[in-house]
């Protein structure tokens, strides 16, 4: 892969901001969005999915990927967003991974863990992981001074 184009604007902790338990919004061919949990490691953006979304065949037709996290706090003006695009790959199921992006969402108590997302996690055969390491990545704070 190229090297990816990076513009993180100075007061920006992008590592801090996608430490959160947030949700991401990717596109897809169709055009189609939708949310997904993230797991931000080794410069790349990862998150589970199966068949039943068609997703991975949405994928294979063409990998590529916009997506966006952010947040916006009216009471503080706080607006921070991270917006990335490249081509999505699909893996296999790495439990580890998968442990530790389900961890960021429902916490390390995995016994109270609802069993669907157990099972969506570790046993359904058909649950993926999909990778996006950016091509072009955008960190940017829109905050104003809130009233």
């Amino acid at each position: 892969m190229s090297a990816a184009v990076v513009r993180i604007d100075a007061d920006f902790d992008l590592g801090r901001f996608l430490e959160q338990p947030l949700t991401a919004h990717v596109a897809v061919a169709g055009p189609s969005v939708r949310p997904v949990w993230f797991l931000w490691e080794d410069g790349a953006f990862w998150w589970l999915t199966g068949d039943w979304p068609s997703l991975t065949a949405t994928l294979k037709n063409d990998p590529r990927v916009a997506l966006v996290v952010d947040t916006c706090h009216l009471e503080t003006g706080t607006v921070l967003q991270v917006s990335a695009d490249g081509d999505a790959e699909i893996y296999q199921l790495d439990r580890e991974r998968a442990r530790r992006l389900l961890r960021r969402y429902l916490g390390p108590e995995e016994a109270r863990w609802p069993a669907r997302l157990v099972e969506l996690g570790f046993h359904d055969p058909a649950t993926r992981l999909i990778r996006l390491e950016p091509a072009r990545l955008r960190a940017r704070t829109l905050s104003y001074e809130a009233p």
